[in-house]
């Protein structure tokens, strides 16, 4: 007998397991500085074990809804939509989970509120509580995001007048505007790509990413995304222009989808190659002159795109430096120190051939070949975090080519989804064997509910 699978139990299932993540998150989330919680204290080990618990039961309930919607009923982009909405509910309130990138938002549209360059100074200029929330590696650091991002920010700022609480809110309900724009744009992408709505929508709106990264993590890449998902639609019909600027605004808040201009200028092609990137010149570089005078930010925005890495990031290139490092460093090498530098400048390198190759070799769709171009930078780059990953599966959802792609697509995802802590910090062993143990009693659970609907009731006849 199989294992019954419906659209009802699959939300429940996903409800069950965003709700544990948001009750696990107020212990052991990325509370602010005066709510943490001692990692060797009991009630951190309880909400770690239960974040974890939550992750597998979400991951399981994505993964039987993708047989749903391979099923001979498959639910409507309208059905999938108000799954998402049930799935996202309880991560409203609940604290920031699996990074204090937030924080640092906070406290960096607080600079451009008080007129203090967040090109030349890291939050630590600003001082006081919001400072004090922004993880330490990251208090002297630039901020690398363009200026629409940083006016979002800074009105945010204002409205909320500073205030922790409000602000996490805010952030968290632009976050939840971006992943909107997202569910909206998918099903027409997937159409106009020959794609499956229904699968698109369950990769790349209902990916247990997106609900641990860009709604419970409240990051700005759901906002880029968004407004690049919607200037895409924009471009490919009547509102090009229109279009272009959207894509623009995206760049604006996070760099890489300026690669999003190469799939404008393609969808345009139709009326002369040099007319289309004519125009969608002019309008992106009229757009970004508009948008940063009005933001008051200045091009500090393009030298910050150079923001040191974390030593500990475990992007392909950066362990490849470390390794190499440490390597020369054994053999009395005084190179040493350059290894990293060089791994990341091969990577940006390699990154600039594969985009090539993909948009002058292989030639596949507009929006495929963005979603290629856009996972080629997010893992051969200097840096890679795991919400990083949904750049090109966002589009790759909605412009597949096969079943075979998405479902490997979505075995990375359920691997990412795994990856970090909800404190966002560093790992050590007691946690990881935490962590380990609340995924492990949620396969334990779901094994015994797949047993329970197996066997026959007493009295009913074989």
């Amino acid at each position: 007998m199989a294992f019954p699978v419906d659209l009802r139990r699959c939300q429940a299932l996903g409800l069950a397991g965003t709700a544990f993540l948001a009750l696990g998150g107020e212990t052991a989330g990325a509370l602010p500085v005066a709510d943490l919680v001692s990692p060797e204290s009991g009630r951190a080990a309880l909400g770690l074990v239960g974040v974890y618990f939550g992750v597998v039961l979400l991951i399981a309930a994505w993964a039987l809804l993708g047989r749903v919607i391979r099923g001979p009923e498959p639910p409507t982009p309208r059905a999938l939509l108000l799954v998402l909405a049930v799935w996202a509910a309880p991560l409203l309130l609940a604290p920031p989970l699996f990074s204090r990138d937030v924080y640092s938002y906070l406290a960096q549209g607080a600079m451009v509120d008080a007129h203090i360059d967040v090109y030349a100074h890291g939050p630590a200029q600003l001082g006081g509580p919001l400072a004090d929330e922004v993880a330490p590696v990251w208090r002297d650091t630039a901020a690398p995001y363009g200026p629409v991002f940083l006016g979002v920010a800074s009105a945010l700022s204002g409205l909320t007048r500073g205030e922790l609480p409000a602000g996490l809110i805010g952030m968290r309900l632009v976050a939840l505007v971006g992943v909107a724009l997202m569910a909206a744009a998918l099903p027409r992408l997937a159409r106009q790509c020959g794609a499956d709505p229904a699968a698109a929508l369950w990769l790349g709106a209902l990916n247990p990413l997106v609900l641990l990264h860009l709604v419970a993590g409240a990051h700005n890449d759901a906002m880029m995304l968004g407004l690049l998902g919607v200037g895409l639609l924009a471009a490919r019909g009547r509102l090009h222009l229109f279009g272009v600027v959207l894509v623009t605004l995206a760049a604006l808040v996070k760099a890489p989808a300026a690669l999003g201009l190469l799939a404008v200028i393609a969808l345009r092609r139709h009326v002369g190659l040099a007319r289309a990137v004519a125009t969608t010149t002019v309008a992106a570089v009229l757009t970004t002159v508009g948008v940063t005078l009005l933001a008051g930010t200045g091009y500090g925005w393009v030298a910050a795109l150079k923001t040191p890495i974390s030593p500990h990031n475990w992007s392909p290139t950066s362990v490849l430096g470390r390794i190499t490092g440490r390597l020369l460093d054994g053999f009395g090498s005084g190179f040493a120190p350059l290894a990293i530098p060089v791994w990341h400048a091969a990577g940006l390198l390699a990154t600039m051939l594969a985009v090539l190759f993909i948009w002058l070799k292989l030639r596949p769709g507009p929006i495929y070949a963005l979603g290629l171009s856009l996972a080629v930078v997010a893992v051969l780059g200097p840096a890679i975090r795991p919400w990083y990953a949904l750049w090109g599966l966002f589009l790759i959802a909605a412009a597949a080519p096969s079943a075979s792609v998405r479902h490997r697509v979505a075995a990375a995802t359920a691997v990412l989804a795994l990856a970090v802590l909800p404190s966002g910090g560093p790992p050590d062993v007691p946690q990881v064997v935490l962590a380990v143990s609340g995924g492990v009693l949620a396969v334990v659970v779901l094994w015994q509910a797949h047993q329970a609907a197996q066997t026959p009731v007493l009295g009913r006849t074989a």
